[in-house]
């Protein structure tokens, strides 16, 4: 049984993300929990923050209460099952205990929400939640993305480290889905591989045996954001995956305003990895 966890802020955005996750584990038993978070800043005015807020789980309690019931009308599986949670505390933070407490196997998240400031390219809220959720895996649904199913998987590395059996189980999972293949991509920074990269590929080979993949080598013609972009098009990706380990090209890309700079768009579900 898998364990889902669905933030939504009852945006367009959010149902997209709903909507996606329900076809991605259309063949898997699946608890979906879908949670909205009902915060507001401290003021001085606490009495009028207090009703304020009051008011607001209200609202959230009869969005929750709609969007099951839309959800169980929309998805006639009987894999799934639905739970509604709503909290009080900012989001991260619900989400960091709700992770723990319903032992979470995946966040699946909109890339934008409601008040999503326009700048990131992903949204303030995924990418808070990306930075700083360090105990499940992210996987982030593009504005207006429609649901494709899973038969091209990319995965960009730069062969500095090793991968551990854990890291790239959320990679196999998302590929088991639909037998996809993993296409593993590098940038060529350099003129030769060193040592230490030659024995990193080696090990990843080994820990992908047993899956439909292969090595693709790109010339260093542009910055990496641009590059991977390029890739996803040319060969028809249909889902990104990166381990946000540190001094990673993903931790870099998450930096603001390094996302202005380089405009890193994905156009296709990225799924991100805690280290």
């Amino acid at each position: 049984m898998k364990h889902i966890l669905l933030p939504t802020d009852f945006s367009d955005n959010a149902w997209n993300a709903v909507v996606y996750a329900l076809k991605l584990f259309a063949d898997e038993p699946t608890t979906f929990y879908i949670l909205n978070s009902v915060t507001i800043q401290s003021a001085s005015y606490s009495s009028l923050s207090s009703k304020l807020i009051e008011t607001m789980k209200e609202e959230g309690k009869k969005g929750l209460q709609e969007l099951k019931k839309l959800t169980e009308s929309c998805d006639k599986n009987a894999n799934h099952e639905f739970k509604i949670l709503q909290s009080t505390e900012d989001l991260l933070t619900s989400m960091r205990k709700l992770v723990k407490e319903k032992k979470i196997d995946l966040i699946i998240m909109g890339t934008k929400g409601a008040s999503g400031a326009k700048e990131f390219f992903f949204g303030s809220n995924t990418v808070q939640i990306v930075n700083h959720i360090h105990d499940c895996p992210v996987l982030v649904i593009p504005e207006n993305s429609d649901f494709n199913a899973i038969k091209q998987v990319a995965f960009p590395t730069d062969f500095n480290r090793t991968y551990s059996e854990t890291e790239l189980a959320p990679i196999k999972e998302l590929a088991d889905l639909f037998n996809a293949k993993i296409r593993v991509v590098h940038i060529n920074v350099e003129e030769k591989l060193s040592d230490k990269q030659e024995s990193n590929l080696a090990e990843l080979k080994k820990l992908l045996a047993d899956y439909d993949h292969s090595f693709h080598w790109m010339p260093n013609y542009a910055n990496k954001a641009s590059e991977i972009n390029d890739f996803i098009k040319e060969l028809d990706i249909d889902a990104l995956t990166m381990v946000n380990y540190k001094h990673s090209f993903i931790e870099d890309i998450l930096k603001e305003p390094v996302i202005k700079r380089i405009g890193f768009h994905p156009t296709v579900p990225f799924l991100v990895i805690p280290k």
